[in-house]
């Protein structure tokens, strides 16, 4: 069974729509339909975060509230869920939300452009963190820029607003507080949209717009229309519309299939399906492999991870995507689904050159699995490191992932992944077989440096010389044996240790 009919909350009042452009951005709609200027538009591309919105939705059997980006989310995206604005903040009786009484005594306003997404990115803290530390601070407000005030009478704004009375009346109290009858509301009402197992399919003159409920439904959906655009999070695609302006005649949308929002540790792989998020999908992966933090922190901002996928971003296949090398070094592996049949390639077989992947016609990325580290960890060392102009929000110029398997100071398997030095995420071939059965000392490291030559030939562009690529990836090893070296003593420690009888 079908819809046609968009139905989601604001401020929990029902909005159903029809005939709406799939391609219909949710922050022109608020602002040119449903007169709700406080949402900007500054970048157009989810980047300064002035129309940062909070969506909540039901998961894993409780409310889930997210920051994302109103400028590059499909409003059609939004079926099933609940939207607030800064204008659902103030109570009725004119009363400032937390989020917004803390930026006013604390001074976090200037040229009040830039408020609204700051103001949101707050108040999606609240609702998800008791007690955020500066750097759970700092990373909320990561997808938010300022061109005047500076950041840290907003950062005081985001401590100042816990110490403030916990706001009563319709807007739900944050989930850390249990038991709150307007959340519990929202809740059921989320519920029953939830349970509503009907495929939403918007046909408009403006394009279609098809989100399948059930996995099956979803690869039929693909197979039946190879030629159509599958959307996730909508983080590279919507800029396809916001920038590039381009005509998107079919979506096929996989954030309402439940069997794609999953993880799932199995036979020593965590299985990561393609409608997580980056977000969640990097918390699990932390667990395992905590070196990856970097990574985490430093991929985009919170808004563009709330919305963005990991398999959306496997399936991309950008050459300096962020987290393909990583994957690639630890031996991660990808699940292609098309129809009923699937097939696992490993990771880095998925890219054949610049944008062209081993999808065959009506076939979509499943899911990625990522080898549980296993009793073997303590021989093992891995490493993710980003090099970019900016710390923060900024495209790689060169990222590496290295894992190396260890035994008695020797390198038994080296794998090196990078992205920025070829036309796709490449292993460094000739620089593994450079250390493998070597000890990594300093001969190894000068030729697996010299090896580099011969797996890569980077380009030249806006982000960084291909002169200045190689000697960075050249670089990036040294540092890999240098921290080796430190850590020698205790990796010899632990293996003497293991054979002991």
């Amino acid at each position: 069974m079908t819809t046609a009919e968009l139905h989601f909350l604001l401020d929990g009042r029902d909005v159903r729509l029809t005939n709406v452009s799939p391609t219909t951005t949710l922050l022109n709609w608020l602002r040119e339909d449903a007169g709700r200027c406080g949402t900007k538009e500054g970048c157009a591309e989810g980047d300064c975060g002035a129309c940062t919105v909070v969506l909540a939705e039901v998961r894993d059997g409780q409310l889930n509230w997210r920051s994302v980006n109103a400028c590059i989310q499909f409003l059609p995206t939004l079926h099933g869920k609940a939207l607030f604005t800064v204008e659902s903040l103030r109570a009725a009786d004119g009363r400032l939300h937390p989020a917004q009484a803390a930026m006013v005594s604390c001074h976090g306003s200037q040229c009040g452009f830039c408020t609204p997404g700051f103001v949101m990115s707050l108040f999606g803290l609240y609702q998800t963190e008791a007690a955020p530390d500066d750097g759970a601070v700092t990373d909320a407000l990561s997808g938010n820029l300022c061109r005047c005030t500076g950041y840290r009478p907003i950062k005081s704004a985001a401590h100042e607003m816990y110490r403030l009375p916990v706001p009563s009346g319709s807007l739900p109290a944050p989930q850390w507080l249990p038991g709150d009858a307007a959340a519990q509301a929202l809740f059921e009402r989320l519920s029953a949209l939830d349970a509503d197992d009907r495929t939403l399919d918007i046909v408009h003159a403006g394009g279609r717009f098809t989100a399948p409920r059930s996995v099956d439904a979803f690869a039929d959906c693909v197979a039946a229309h190879p030629g159509a655009t599958i959307l996730a999070g909508s983080t590279d695609v919507g800029l396809w519309v916001t920038k590039q302006f381009r005509t998107l005649p079919h979506l096929i949308y996989l954030g309402r299939v439940r069997e794609l929002d999953r993880i799932s540790e199995t036979d020593g792989w965590l299985e990561i399906a393609a409608a997580v998020t980056l977000e969640d999908a990097f918390r699990a992966i932390l667990q395992h492999y905590p070196e990856f933090s970097e990574l985490w922190r430093r991929f985009a901002s919170r808004p563009i991870r709330n919305a963005g996928t990991l398999c959306g971003n496997i399936a991309n296949g950008s050459p300096i995507g962020d987290s393909m090398p990583a994957l690639i070094a630890v031996g991660a592996e990808v699940v292609l689904r098309g129809g009923r049949q699937r097939r696992t390639l490993a990771l880095e077989a998925l890219y054949l050159g610049y944008q062209k992947k081993a999808l065959a016609p009506g076939e979509f990325v499943h899911s990625v699995r990522i080898p549980l580290p296993g009793q073997a960890r303590d021989r093992q060392l891995v490493r993710a490191w980003k090099i970019s102009k900016r710390q923060d929000q900024d495209i790689s110029a060169v990222f590496a992932g290295f894992c190396l398997q260890l035994e008695h100071g020797t390198v038994r398997e080296a794998r090196l992944a990078f992205g920025g030095m070829a036309a796709t995420p490449k292993r460094a071939s000739h620089a593994e077989a450079a250390l493998t059965g070597r000890p990594f000392d300093a001969a190894a490291l000068n030729d697996a440096r010299a090896a580099l030559a011969q797996d890569f030939q980077p380009l030249s562009d806006m982000r960084a010389s291909a002169t200045y690529r190689m000697e960075v990836a050249r670089n990036l090893l040294t540092r890999l044996q240098l921290e080796l070296a430190g850590a020698a003593t205790r990796i010899d420690s632990m293996e003497a240790d293991h054979d002991r009888p």
